[in-house]
């Protein structure tokens, strides 16, 4: 009768909750009720760690271990061996784990479902070999029924949390594909991880042209040892590890002395590939200074929030990468008319606030009409194409080379005084007087115009008026040849130009 009572007042306490502290508490209560308990708990392995964590008790101290490894002392032999483990006299089994002074004999009982360790449920008395064999057998078909419903409480409350991290998860998709500007696009998205997770620090490192990783976004309250823009150094090799592997690698248990972390006052990190279709674009990572580890349905989560945010910075690169196209010269490749009406404006903008320098080179291939007429216009597209070419590689990487119009040129040289542009344009120009155009029999020459801001001209139309007419007279005085534009004088403080 005893045994048909327990186990009608288990499977009613399984039933009438989905609530996890709440089936936790009924548990217990029967356990002491039915067997005279002077103390009991219940420890919840947690997977990540591989730990026993005292998650509900009664009739235990303050002192008492609430969490222990799987295969240390009563309960971790009982969720290692996967049988009840049973201490008559706890003083005489080296195994136990002191805690309650008045305990006696201990009993402790895993809790599994399907082969698979939930938890532990010990049993502790203050008299010696408390527990007889029919009850340790009754515990046992307790424990048993009480899996059950400890496992529907888990699942129950990994769905609640799982529904919100979706819910939170479908919010950020829907802003992710509204925003197609990248550096927008990373900031949204690492400030809504931290809203949606138990995150401190959340970074986005991505793969550069160079194959490096390169710190582009960050969001949180702790200290970055990356700087913003900076190539991950090699002794986070945990990062790359996780780029390389295409797979999440944990870094947990994270020690103060430790300087391989990513983020300073860290005591968990994680670091998530970005992966779109197939290709390895970065990493995510983040960290938190909590000493528990990641949960396993927060890192899924987070996975496929990573997911996400792949795609939405593939789908920004791929705008990035259309717009720059209608910046582009069809022909030779380099930046077109429309290109450079709009940097002329931002890189006068930007001397005059900073008070820099700027030049600029107007260049034109010297009788161009007459290499079309003579070789056709497929070597004078090829002629055109090369020429680009030698300009795009002869210059910083800061400078913009436009096809202005037909075989007319540009060049933007942000920072450089007049002087400075003079000698690159000789330089330019004795390149391509040198240069063997292939079917070309006779030298390409070209003729330069060279003006500087503000000493020529401090607008858009100014400047490239004072240009145009220095590259007049390099043609009026015979082709070939770099001609600075004559210094206007300037208007005085306060007046338009």
């Amino acid at each position: 009768m005893q045994k048909v009572a327990i186990l009608y007042d288990a499977s009613q306490a399984i039933l009438s909750t989905f609530d996890l502290d709440e089936v936790l508490k009924q548990i217990l209560a029967i356990a002491r009720d039915y067997f005279h308990l002077q103390s009991g708990a219940i420890l919840l392995l947690d997977k990540n760690s591989g730990k026993l964590v005292v998650r509900s008790q009664f009739g235990m101290e303050d002192g008492t271990p609430v969490e222990i490894p799987k295969d240390v002392g009563i309960c971790g032999a009982a969720a290692k061996l996967k049988r009840p483990i049973y201490a008559p006299d706890v003083s005489k089994d080296p195994r136990y784990i002191p805690g309650v002074p008045t305990t006696r004999s201990e009993i402790a009982i895993p809790l599994i479902v399907r082969d698979e360790i939930l938890g532990v449920l010990d049993c502790q008395s203050s008299k010696l070999n408390s527990f007889t064999s029919e009850e340790i057998d009754l515990l046992t078909l307790f424990a048993t029924q009480a899996s059950i419903g400890l496992q529907n409480a888990l699942l129950y409350s990994l769905l609640q949390r799982r529904a919100a991290q979706l819910e939170a998860i479908n919010a950020i998709a829907k802003q992710t594909t509204a925003v197609l500007n990248l550096p927008d696009l990373l900031n949204k998205t690492t400030a809504q991880l931290l809203e949606a997770f138990p995150l401190d620090h959340v970074a986005v490192f991505l793969r550069s042209e160079e194959n490096y990783l390169v710190l582009r976004a960050e969001a949180g309250r702790l200290a970055n040892n990356v700087g913003k823009e900076q190539t991950l150094p090699d002794k986070f090799e945990r990062v790359t590890q996780a780029l390389n592997s295409g797979k999440t690698i944990l870094y947990t248990s994270i020690g103060s002395e430790v300087n391989d972390r990513i983020f300073d006052g860290s005591r968990s990190e994680m670091y998530v590939p970005l992966l779109s279709f197939g290709e390895e674009i970065g990493v995510l990572a983040g960290g938190t200074s909590r000493g528990d580890d990641f949960q396993s349905n927060e890192i899924q989560a987070i996975e496929s929030m990573a997911d996400i945010i792949a795609t939405a910075i593939q789908n920004a690169r791929h705008v990035e990468q259309i717009r720059e196209l209608a910046f582009r010269d069809g022909l030779t490749g380099i930046f077109n008319r429309r290109y450079f009406e709009s940097k002329i404006t931002q890189e006068l903008d930007r001397a005059a606030r900073y008070s820099n320098a700027l030049s600029l080179l107007m260049i034109d291939i010297d009788h161009f009409k007459d290499v079309n007429d003579e070789f056709g216009h497929l070597l004078g597209d090829e002629v055109l194409r090369q020429v680009s070419t030698i300009f795009t590689t002869q210059v910083r990487k800061v400078d913009f080379v436009c096809r202005y119009g037909g075989e007319e040129f540009a060049i933007i040289a942000p920072q450089t005084p007049g002087d400075n542009a003079v000698s690159i344009a000789e330089k330019l120009r004795r390149k391509i007087s040198s240069w063997h155009f292939p079917g070309v029999p006779r030298s390409i020459t070209v003729s330069i115009g060279v003006a500087e801001f503000p000493q020529h001209g401090k607008s858009r139309d100014s400047l490239v008026r004072a240009a145009d007419a220095a590259l007049y007279l390099a043609k009026q005085k015979g082709r070939n040849r770099v001609q600075s534009a004559p210094i206007i004088e300037l208007a005085p403080s306060g007046n338009s130009e």
